[in-house]
């Protein structure tokens, strides 16, 4: 990622509280002669010591304002503290969200799909990478193209399954994936098949009329969970902005083993596939939220961890 320092202080409107100097995790910035100034050769560009400046004396130009302007509604940028907020609120959002499995017709305009795409990019990432892409199908018809690349992929697939000596071989050899496939999935498969290009019924996208997938590039420093949290907060807008969503796994597998698909899409090689969202607005409404099977959380205490010899630690 490119760490070049953009960062501005206005030496006239710096009045020299000194809060900007502990927020940076680059150590970027220091005092002066009574001044905040920029040090350091490096900068994650995360924005913390503009946020936190009283005087607006702090700017970071590698950090595009437009990113909180929205098209379909309006951002207060006033920042909330830590319990400001309404957490029973968060949490019944967070749970009133669903997967969506029936779809109405109607397009996704082109100006909520940018704002969902802004609001996916607020999610925290390694080091502030902000390593993740987005490619969008923004019509039925691009949907419905993709769909056919992604179950000519899994047509082949069957085909391969059903070939008992070859997935038997493969499980002698410790890999039973096409075994299980054949076993879990085919069925199922073959018929999603007949029914998308029979122009039937599409259980791969259940008639989404859009799809956002989001990729992250190779020098990512934690992809897979930067991807991830901007797919969780886009999930979340686009509940809140009145469209269902539901994750497609099935053309997440394809992409991986079939890098023609994200080549179709103009994906680079160098990016991969995370997640598979399809969107639109619902045609289906629920009475209450859902709950979730229990959990029990794991404590450790100090003497647990200290108990446990280290792995790998060459003693002197």
């Amino acid at each position: 990622m490119d760490r070049t320092v953009t960062t501005v202080i206005d030496a006239e409107r710096c009045i020299g509280c000194g809060k900007c100097i502990p927020v940076c995790p680059s150590e970027t910035l220091a005092m002066r002669d009574g001044k905040a100034v920029v040090v350091g050769a490096e900068s994650l560009q995360c924005g913390h010591c503009a946020a936190v400046c009283p005087t607006d004396a702090i700017r970071v130009d590698a950090l595009d304002p437009d990113m909180l302007a929205f098209r379909t509604f309006q951002v207060d940028t006033r920042w909330m503290s830590p319990a400001s907020s309404d957490a029973a609120g968060l949490v019944r959002l967070m749970a009133s969200r669903r997967s969506c499995r029936n779809y109405l017709a109607d397009a996704v305009p082109r100006e909520a799909l940018d704002d969902l795409v802004k609001a996916a990019c607020t999610a925290p990432s390694g080091t502030n990478n902000q390593g993740w892409t987005f490619t969008v199908l923004a019509d039925r018809p691009a949907v419905i193209a993709l769909g056919n690349r992604v179950l000519t992929f899994f047509q082949k697939l069957c085909g391969l399954a059903a070939n008992p000596v070859l997935r038997n071989a493969l499980r002698l050899v410790g890999k039973a994936e096409l075994h299980e496939f054949h076993r879990d999935y085919a069925p199922k498969v073959r018929l999603a098949i007949d029914e998308f290009k029979s122009g039937g019924r599409d259980r791969l996208f259940h008639g989404a009329p859009a799809v956002i997938l989001i990729c992250s590039g190779r020098d990512a420093t934690t992809p897979a969970e930067d991807a991830l949290l901007a797919t969780q907060n886009l999930l979340l807008a686009a509940h809140a902005m009145g469209y269902g969503t539901c994750l497609i796994g099935f053309v997440v597998e394809a992409m991986r083993r079939d890098r023609s698909i994200g080549a179709a899409l103009g994906i680079p090689s160098s990016e991969r596939i995370r997640a598979v969202v399809a969107l639109g607005r619902p045609a289906e409404s629920w009475k209450t939220i859902a709950g979730r099977r229990a959990v029990t959380p794991r404590y450790v205490d100090a003497a647990t961890i200290a108990r446990i010899r280290p792995i790998g630690v060459i003693n002197g």
